[in-house]
This record gives structure tokens, C-alpha cells and sequence, in this order.
């Protein structure tokens, strides 16, 4: 069966004379075969070709112990991913002038951050964004605590042994502390300005809010348990931590959402989002960042790595294209977001769990989804 979304007519005759029907079948025997190499519990796939949404569906099992099937509504927790959401919301405050990508952290979230091998070098949010702030995930990232000379006694253990901006480490503390700086910022709650000024504007459904969100929509997320050779559960995927919110401090409980993992969102909304990046900060219509800010995302401030702001750019996905986006790993779900902006396709893949990685992780999957349904 063709799965095919509403596309404009002349879309659909294109493809279609390409011979849509065998090209999806072979995409998804392609797709079904990685899955039995893996072990895969369920994986949810959605491709953007000429701009527009073309394709998505669903493999595998929502829920094993239920065998409940996996469905395109289906909502995950899309872990690293969501850190370009923070980066979005961000450099909607950066236009607006209520904050530069230069100003001081320490200024901007209420309590000192400083390398104390370097304290007259300010870390800046733009380091924060981008993972050159020096600073680590050794003291945990669940709370600023961490990193608040006032909270914690080791604090400095928080701080590489090099200068800010003197080097790369990818650090979820960074993004916790970039979600903190958009609340205080815009006086919104994290979870809802995400969801004011990304998520309705667009038109998807999704949140960093457990609470909000339909529970029956989750895809239960699964981690493999070497010593029983199985699948387990993680709920911890979708903890609400109600009693947490119910305490909530404006201003400094921000990594009670986690602006660095915690969006939920299926794979054909993430692909509608991604459409936003893939045209410039612009999708559906609407102008949610400008084209300035969208370049600055995804301009490389780290060679080797090729990190943005929150947007990666890698030729190794797929021989031959440089791609943009980012990739999510945490409670067993893996998931991947690339995009080629001036080819205008890209590939969005998700899976809730799987026993026997593949060579590659879900690079396979992504090729297969090019391969017969883009290139």
C-alpha cells in the first residue's frame, strides 16, 4: 500500500512515475530486514522530499508486553533532539533583543559561572549553545545545583582544565542552563513558551510537559538488559514529576522538563519542525526565526565535530550529501533528524528500543529511507 501524504498534484505524478508503489515496498523490505539484524522493537520513519512531507510510517510494537502495533501519532521521547528546540526558542529572544549570544551566563541565570582556572573569562550562551563552554556532566545535570557554588561544595568539578571557548565538550548541563536563561528571559514557563511560540504556531502536537500530553499516545521506550538478553521498560521515559512542578521555582527548576532531552513529539511532527530549519526559519507559511538566526544554528563552531548552535552538519550519514541535524540517544530510544537544505529532503528515524545494534546505529535505516525513496 502507497503512503503517500497530501502533496501537491504535480508532486505526486513525479514520484509516482518513478514507481512510487515499488520503491516504497523496497524501502520498507529494506527497513523490515534492518529491523530483524537489530531486534528492533518499533521504529518510526518520516521523509521530506521536494520540500514537502511525502512519506511516513511505523514498524513494530508501540508496547511488547501488550503487542500493541506502533502508529505514526505515536509520541516519543526524542532525547538530544530536543536541545535545537531550546536553541530556537532562544534566538526567537535574540531578534527580539532581550538577550545577545554574547552576554555573560553568570548575568543571565542568577548565580556565578565561572571556570575558576579562568575566572575573568566569561562563558557566554552562545558557548552554551554550541558545547564550547568548558563546562561537564560530571556533578549530573538534573538540577543547577550542580554547578551553583551556593548548592554544591565540588562545583569546580563542573569546569574542563581548559578556557572557555578554548575547546569541545558535549554537555547536557549546557542546554539545562540554556532553558533556565529563555524562562527567566521571557517570564514563560520553559515547557510553555516552547510550546507558544514553536509548537501551536506550527500547528504540533507535543511538549516537554508529561502532565499535558496524552499518555495513551506514549511509545514505551525500551533498554536492553544484557544478562536477560531482553527489552525492559524504561518509565522513567515519561515520568510526570508532578510533586517536582508542584514546588516549581521560576527561574531555576527549568531541568525538571529538560530543555536538553525531554521534548515528545511523533516523527512526522519532528519532520514538519525539521522543515523549519531545512527553508531558513521558515515552514507552513510562517517565520518563526529569521534566516540570520537559522544560519547562525547551522554554522559549524567546531571544525572537527561540525557543531552548531543545537545543529550539527556531518557528511558521513550519507556518502556524498552533507547533512544537517542532530541525533538523540537516552532510555533505549535512538533517534535521528538530518536534513540537506538546498536539496530540500530529509530524514527523520526513530526507534523505542533494540537488542543488537547494527553497524552504524540508525545510519542503515536512514540510507535505506534515501536510497529508495529520495535519491
Amino acid at each position: 500500500m502507497i503512503r503517500l501524504l497530501s502533496i501537491p498534484l504535480f508532486v505526486f505524478l513525479l514520484f509516482a512515475s518513478a514507481g512510487a508503489t515499488a520503491q516504497i515496498d523496497s524501502a520498507e523490505a529494506g527497513i523490515r530486514q534492518l529491523m530483524q539484524q537489530a531486534k528492533v522493537a518499533g521504529i518510526s520513519v518520516a521523509v521530506v522530499k521536494n520540500n514537502q512531507l511525502l512519506y511516513t510510517h511505523s514498524f513494530g510494537l508501540k508496547n511488547i508486553e501488550s503487542q500493541t502495533p506502533l502508529t505514526d501519532d505515536c509520541l516519543f521521547r526524542i532525547a538530544s533532539i530536543s536541545k535545537s528546540f531550546t536553541a530556537t526558542s532562544l534566538m526567537q529572544l535574540v531578534e527580539r533583543k532581550k538577550v545577545s549570544l554574547e552576554d555573560d551566563v553568570s548575568e543571565l541565570v542568577g548565580f556565578r559561572v565561572r571556570n575558576p582556572q579562568y575566572p575573568d573569562q566569561k562563558i557566554t550562551l552562545k558557548m552554551l549553545l554550541s558545547h564550547k563552554s568548558g563546562i561537564n556532566d560530571s556533578q549530573g545535570y538534573f538540577t543547577l545545583d550542580a554547578i551553583n557554588p551556593d548548592k554544591n561544595p565540588n562545583w569546580a568539578k563542573c569546569y574542563n582544565n581548559y578556557a572557555p571557548d578554548g575547546g569541545y565538550m558535549y554537555c547536557n548541563l549546557n542546554f539545562n542552563l540554556a532553558g533556565t536563561i529563555l524562562e527567566r528571559l521571557s517570564g514563560e514557563r520553559f515547557d510553555q513558551y516552547v510550546k507558544h511560540h514553536i509548537l501551536d504556531p506550527l500547528g504540533l502536537y507535543g511538549g516537554y510537559c508529561v502532565d499535558s500530553l496524552d499518555a495513551s499516545r506514549f511509545a514505551t521506550l525500551y533498554e536492553y538488559n544484557a544478562d536477560s538478553g531482553r527489552l525492559v521498560a524504561a518509565p522513567m521515559a515519561y515520568a510526570p514529576r508532578s510533586a517536582e512542578i508542584a514546588q516549581y521555582t521560576m527561574g531555576y527548576s527549568v531541568p525538571i522538563f529538560s530543555p536538553t532531552g525531554g521534548m515528545k513529539i511523533s516523527a512526522p511532527d519532528l519532520a514538519r519542525y525539521m522543515m523549519l530549519h531545512m527553508n531558513q526559519g521558515k515552514t507552513q507559511g510562517k517565520r518563526l526565526i529569521s534566516k540570520k538566526s537559522a544560519r547562525l544554528m547551522q554554522t559549524p563552531y567546531s571544525d572537527k565535530e561540525g557543531y552548531g548552535l543545537a545543529l550539527l552538519q556531518t557528511d558521513s550519514l550519507i556518502p556524498g550529501e552533507k547533512m544537517t541535524g542532530h541525533t538523540g540517544s537516552a532510555y533505549g530510544l535512538y533517534s535521528m533528524m538530518f536534513f540537506q537544505p538546498k536539496k530540500k529532503f530529509g530524514i527523520v528515524v526513530i526507534t523505542n528500543g533494540y537488542q543488537s545494534p547494527v553497524p552504524g546505529g540508525l545510519k542503515p535505516f536512514v540510507q535505506c529511507l534515501y536510497k529508495y525513496l529520495i535519491q
